[in-house]
């Protein structure tokens, strides 16, 4: 599989787990239905508006269908299932998987851009985190939230590890389907883990 077509899938997957996590976050802040279209646009394709703004080009959900198309079956999708009536619990976890894979997705198709136009080293991993969190970041401002990105365990780091991960396969000359869907398959491990075992990178103390 080419290297498109590797963004490509990595951009499908992501705007449906991603608009999958806004659904739910909207649910979450009893969100209208206006509201909660606008939670999964936001987080599914906020990231990739940015991703593309670096990059000086017409941003992807502007100039091409696919990506009004995904996020719309999804929306649908997610009320025909009825996730907006599900359990507390079983939802937390719906959108933690749903979220993380957003994550990972996005990470993948920001470095993977980012490495094909030859950015350097920190050029990579700021593409990929910028991909991985701006739709997160804007869905949150606007629910008025502080953004997970900033207190998330684990959140933001999975980019970066992502990033440096695929900068390294590409030093190798090893980014094809099944590198890619190796480090895919890592960072989604690290991240469910993390939140398992409620890792946290360290914090300032501020009263010692």
């Amino acid at each position: 599989m080419s290297e498109f077509n590797l963004v490509l899938a990595a951009d499908i997957l992501g705007i449906i787990a991603f608009a999958l996590s806004g659904f739910l976050v909207g649910v979450r802040n009893n969100l209208d239905l206006l509201g909660l279209i606008i939670s999964a646009s936001l987080t599914a394709l906020g990231g990739g508006v940015v991703r593309d703004v670096i990059l000086g080009r017409t941003p992807f959900a502007f100039n091409e269908y696919y990506p009004a198309i995904t996020v719309i079956v999804t929306i649908f999708l997610a009320f025909s299932f009825r996730l907006y009536r599900r359990e507390q619990l079983e939802r937390q976890w719906l959108f933690i998987i749903s979220d993380t894979i957003g994550l990972v997705a996005f990470s993948i198709t920001g470095a993977l851009l980012a490495i094909e136009v030859e950015f350097n080293f920190f050029g990579v991993m700021i593409l990929s985190f910028l991909t991985a969190v701006g739709g997160g970041v804007l869905r949150d401002t606007m629910i008025n939230q502080v953004p997970s990105v900033l207190i998330s365990d684990f959140y933001g780091s999975i980019a970066i590890i992502v990033s440096v991960l695929l900068l390294l396969l590409a030093q190798m000359d090893m980014i094809n389907t099944l590198g890619v869907a190796g480090v895919a398959a890592f960072a989604i491990f690290l991240r469910l883990l993390a939140v398992s075992k409620q890792w946290h990178l360290p914090k300032l103390n501020m009263e010692s």
